[in-house]
């Protein structure tokens, strides 16, 4: 077993105490990231600033400063996340040469904590997209089967961690972002309340569903990345405050006994690929064995949650991307005889497919011809699900269900039918549009390629969310 596949804890104990050094495991991360350079899940290396980090941290410590719960801990990022070395492209040719002018909160914060990060990790454009296929540069492959998708839009982020390139990532989860492809590749993905980890200097996709995570091999990992990125920020007004007792999980972790468990029934139903059912009905069972009270439940107004999304997320989208315009920053065009011109052709040449599609999608719904029928019938329903899950939650501690209908499917399969795509994102919207946290776990294979289950708390029930997906790990 290598180094950087230790817990990140040992892994940050052994950098404090020297016996590990913080410059020897960037460059083990590195090393690990160009090994696995056939997978295209990097879009651009942070060498210099890391190299420098790493040798800042080895000489505090041996002046005996105390660093941090990640002390020498190497991460990749995805590459919409603001950085101060490098470009953020958000894969995307609009912002292919942009150098942000300050570091995202979630990256100071890691930072701060003595996390190193080593690499821009590939995406969907703009985060718009299932399976990162989307990227302006290249496709990400599934650490699996370099002939299926990784899932997406934190596609690169899933595939480092499932090589064990890093101990953890952190992503964006806009419709199940995270979730998704921490399915598809067999790792564990979080995706917080809305709320609790700030979204300042990342680059917004749809506002009021994007949520910042992590992805990691083991939940206490991705309990401990949560812990240091959590809380309010004055740069971000939709924080919330992180739990008074933290997010690392005791020894113990929490136990399963008596805890009330629904099983989703809308998410059980057609459509759930037979090998996706028999594992996580096998999930369910263990869980069962272990003293969880489990019945299924109802949420009636489930069936609508991916039209609500894909009628509030593109016309977010379209209000987000307006800015690149060709004018303050991003793709400016050299051909163009006028101000309108520019506009034109800037965004022309700087959006993909997928941008324009959700663009068009977003001022249509966004009209004044159609605004009542579409955008402010689908916030009716949005609050519909919304007290749905409130419902559930005053009979169930816990909701659960497939992360995905299907295992990691093949490169191209989708691409020419949008739909198909979109319905990728069938199990993992609905919490984000109310706003609940949410997991994904690694519980069994099919085919050979992982299978996700998903489990979801009350908002703000992260810390309790955390200890029942431990409490399961160590089921297996």
């Amino acid at each position: 077993m290598g180094v950087l596949d230790l817990p990140i804890a040992d892994i940050a104990s052994k950098v404090q105490s020297g016996e590990l050094g913080a410059k020897n495991l960037v460059q083990e991360a590195l090393n690990n990231l160009e090994a696995a350079a056939e997978y295209d899940a990097v879009i651009s290396y942070l060498k210099e600033r890391a190299l420098e980090r790493a040798e800042d941290i080895d000489s505090r410590i041996v002046r005996g400063e105390k660093i941090g719960s990640l002390a020498g801990v190497p991460f990749v990022a995805k590459d919409n996340f603001l950085t101060l070395e490098g470009k953020t492209t958000a894969a995307s040719n609009m912002l292919k040469d942009f150098e942000a002018p300050y570091q995202a909160t979630a990256i100071e914060r890691l930072e701060a904590a003595g996390a190193i990060c080593v690499a821009k990790a590939n995406l969907d454009a703009w985060a718009h997209g299932s399976s990162t296929e989307n990227s302006d540069f290249f496709v990400t492959k599934n650490p699996h089967d370099k002939t299926r998708v990784p899932g997406g839009s934190s596609g690169g982020s899933a595939v480092v961690v499932a090589l064990k390139a890093v101990p953890f990532a952190i992503g964006t989860d806009t419709g199940g972002s995270i979730r998704l492809p921490a399915a598809f590749c067999g790792v564990v993905g979080y995706k917080p309340t809305y709320g609790l980890v700030s979204r300042s200097g990342v680059v917004a996709m749809a506002s009021s569903t994007d949520v910042i995570g992590p992805l990691a091999r083991t939940v206490d990992d991705t309990a401990i990345v949560l812990e240091v990125m959590a809380g309010k920020d004055e740069l971000d007004s939709t924080t919330i405050e992180s739990d008074a007792k933290g997010y690392r999980l005791s020894a113990n972790g929490y136990r399963l006994n008596n805890v009330r468990i629904g099983i989703i029934r809308e998410y059980m139903s057609q459509g759930l690929e037979p090998g996706v059912r028999q594992s996580v009905e096998a999930a369910i069972e263990k869980m069962r064995a272990a003293g969880g009270e489990i019945r299924e439940v109802s949420l009636p107004s489930l069936p609508l949650a991916l039209a609500v999304y894909y009628i509030v997320c593109p016309a977010e989208v379209s209000s987000n991307l307006a800015r690149y315009d060709g004018q303050r920053y991003g793709l400016s065009t050299t051909e163009a005889k006028n101000l309108e011109d520019s506009y034109f052709l800037s965004r022309e040449a700087g959006f993909g497919a997928e941008a324009k599609r959700r663009i068009m999608i977003g001022a249509y719904v966004l009209s004044s011809g159609y605004y009542e029928a579409y955008y402010k019938k689908a916030q009716t329903v949005r609050t519909k699900i919304i007290n749905d899950f409130k419902t559930a939650f005053e009979q169930f501690d816990f909701l659960i269900g497939p992360t995905a209908p299907n295992v990691a499917f093949k490169i191209g399969e989708r691409t020419a039918d949008p739909l198909q795509m979109y319905l990728s994102d069938i199990m993992t919207v609905a919490a984000n549009i109310s706003g609940n946290p949410a997991i994904s776990l690694p519980v069994d294979r099919h085919d050979e390629l992982p299978v996700g289950l998903q489990i979801i708390a009350p908002q703000r029930a992260d810390r309790n969310l955390l200890s029942i997906s431990k409490a399961f790990e160590a089921l297996k």
